[in-house]
């Protein structure tokens, strides 16, 4: 080992890389998990004044009394009066979206991904406000929504608030703004375990302990506020008798039909968007618009309107009959779908229970196994999976909403065949339908990423050009001229066509720089001595990797250092042993997809197949190639070389 040339002392050892499951700092771990506590209990305060807000503008506009207690629109209290708290709710949240803030509009969820996406988590204070409102106005005056999307939207609101307070990058602002947002949903149906999945499956685009960890202590801490506020235990209490056998084979085709709906329901609230859109009318007409039909709604059918709980409640205890069961299943449809396409504010998650119940019930009448309001339960979920896409989520906030463990096997399978059905029907759900429609695109597919198992020791350029040390500054400058001229019509300045550029190494093949293209240009305007050694002139290496870590490191610095080839020396004694270079990465990456594309078989049967089923079923692959590599270094003197091959024999 080389003494290092300035104090004479050599340089550390330098250690493997401490690799590990995660990539996590701890203490800022510790440090969101703490400022995700106050933010749980407020997204659990949220959503109690949600609630009392909901009940209030419901009392008054159907029971024409002053309450805060939480009621539902019924046949009692709807009649041809039914037409104007709809109206006139309609109208106050155009005012309030085209005045206020248009981000009031909509469900909420596509909002907060919005946020997340493109707006580095920060969202406005007064739309914390605003949303809220709108919600409880629009499900107040019989809107057919639930409260979730908007809490979501408001939680999340007050957590990002909350974190523009303090020093953190945007992706601590990301975790800290679903924290809230988790915590709104926990607030409101005491589900911990769902509002921290929905965020993973939903929200978080990534699996990563910073994330969640916070996350689900901002959902326990609300759900654990929100037993003072609003009482504790299962929201929906159920219990079912275990499915039969038989029933489960029954859950594929009642899954099915929850795909289809879902499908229906998604395409439907979109034609309504296009429909509303063409009217000659501004936008901020159009809630009011929704508000008519809520009317023509009520007159035909009164339990589609408003959130619905004790629909949810008549429907896992079959309460309804058939008939009713069928109009509420038509009308929420229509309903729900016309007015969300309309703009006004409101949720999707309680109407989306009430209408998979509503078909759930239904096939109940049909299925000789299983209990009838068990299929209404399994109906739920699936059609809530289906259409969210998030089927791990739904299927968790059905367990929590009803705390029925014997309802497991039923929900997985049908949830999951929903969500399947949507998927190969569906570019895109209900939720990011909308993002795509104002030009943004959203990936629900989360991955590992390739390079974090890829050793750069593996994928880089081991046949390497270098230049010697003691070459003089003409020496190189005629070498550039003779061995790396540059395209025709390039420009100097131009970074893209300058990147590219060679080691400068000793006699040991030890980095001492790196000359880049850049670099050569200013050698030539710096009046130089031809004498002068390109080691004394040449600067250090921006960045460099080691072949014992993960490819993902050296590409992170290849970016971060905007450098097109990164050296790679021995962690020990700093020699050269390669380079990693952009088509290096780019090889790694094909590969990858290489694995994930290309088709083999590996045991061959040798079974006689007809001819048309051959060509689905050869085999495929590449054919791997080994790249012959050594270090050249340019401009050594000839017992430099030889000194080199003696020191790599021994």
């Amino acid at each position: 080992m080389s003494p290092h040339p300035k104090s004479g002392v050599p340089p550390p050892r330098r250690k493997r890389p401490a690799l590990g499951d995660y990539t996590t700092a701890n203490w800022r771990l510790v440090v969101l998990s703490l400022m995700a506590v106050p933010i749980g209990g407020a997204g659990a305060g949220i959503a109690w004044i949600l609630v009392r807000l909901i009940g209030f503008i419901t009392n008054i506009s159907f029971y024409h009394t002053v309450s805060f207690a939480f009621n539902f629109p019924s046949h009692e209290t709807v009649g041809w009066m039914a037409f104007v708290p709809p109206i006139v709710g309609g109208l106050i949240i155009g005012l309030m979206a085209r005045y206020g803030s248009e981000k009031i509009r909509g469900h909420g969820i596509p909002e907060a991904i919005e946020a997340i996406l493109l707006n580095r988590s920060v969202i406005e204070p007064k739309v914390a406000v605003i949303k809220p409102v709108a919600s409880a106005i629009a499900i107040g005056t019989g809107g057919p929504f639930g409260a979730e999307g908007p809490i979501i939207m408001t939680g999340g609101a007050f957590g990002s608030l909350f974190a523009q307070l303090f020093k953190l990058s945007a992706m601590e602002r990301k975790t800290l703004m679903i924290a809230g947002a988790s915590a709104g949903m926990a607030g409101i149906f005491a589900t911990p375990v769902a509002a921290t999945l929905i965020a993973v499956e939903l929200l978080l685009f990534e699996w990563r302990p910073r994330s969640f960890i916070p996350v689900a202590i901002a959902a326990t801490a609300a759900t654990i506020v929100r037993e003072p506020l609003l009482g504790s235990g299962p929201l929906f209490a159920y219990h079912s008798a275990l499915m039969p056998l038989a029933g489960l084979f029954v859950c594929i085709p009642v899954g099915i039909t929850a795909g289809l709906l879902s499908g229906l329901l998604t395409w439907l609230t979109y034609r309504f968007e296009d429909g509303f859109g063409k009217l000659p009318v501004h936008w901020m007409w159009w809630p009011a618009i929704g508000g008519v039909l809520i009317g023509i709604a009520a007159m035909i059918e009164p339990r589609a309107l408003g959130v619905g709980y004790d629909v949810i409640r008549d429907l896992l205890a079959g309460n309804l009959v058939f008939s009713v069961v069928l109009a509420l299943l038509i009308v929420k449809s229509l309903l729900w779908a016309s007015t969300l396409g309309s703009g006004t504010s409101g949720g999707v998650l309680a109407p989306l229970l009430i209408m998979g119940g509503a078909m759930g019930a239904l096939e109940a009448r049909i299925i000789p196994v299983g209990e009838p309001t068990l299929w209404a339960l399994v109906g739920m979920t699936a059609v809530l999976g289906g259409t969210m896409r998030s089927p791990f989520t739904c299927i968790v906030f059905a367990l929590e909403l009803t705390h029925d463990m014997n309802a497991v096997l039923p929900l997985t399978v049908a949830t999951f065949v929903a969500a399947g059905c949507t998927v190969l029907m569906l570019k895109r759900s209900v939720l990011t339908e909308k993002i795509s429609r104002r030009g943004h695109h959203v990936t629900r597919e989360y991955s590992t990423d390739p390079f974090e198992t890829m050793f750069v020791e593996d994928h880089m350029t081991r046949d390497v050009r270098t230049l010697a040390g003691n070459m003089t500054v003409g020496d190189a400058l005629r070498f550039f001229d003779e061995h790396m001229q540059l395209p025709p019509h390039a420009d100097e300045r131009d970074p893209d066509s300058y990147k590219h550029g060679l080691p400068v190494v000793d006699d040991r093949l030890k980095l001492l720089g790196m000359l880049l293209r850049t670099d050569v240009g200013k050698l030539r305007r710096g009046n130089y001595l031809p004498t002068v050694r390109i080691a004394d002139v040449t600067p250090k290496a921006r960045a460099m990797g080691y072949p014992d870590e993960p490819l993902s490191r050296v590409a992170d610095r290849m970016a971060e250092s905007d450098m097109d080839c990164v050296p790679i020396v021995d962690p020990q004694t700093s020699t050269l042993i390669g380079l990693v270079t952009r088509h290096d990465v780019l090889r790694a990456r094909a590969m990858a997809l290489g694995e994930e594309h290309e088709r083999e078989r590996i045991i061959d049967l040798h079974l006689h197949l007809p001819r048309w089923l051959r060509t689905f079923t050869a085999p495929r692959g590449n054919a791997g190639h080994a790249v012959q590599s050594d270090v050249r270094t340019m401009g050594q003197k000839p017992e430099d070389s030889a000194m080199r091959d003696a020191s790599k024999r021994n």
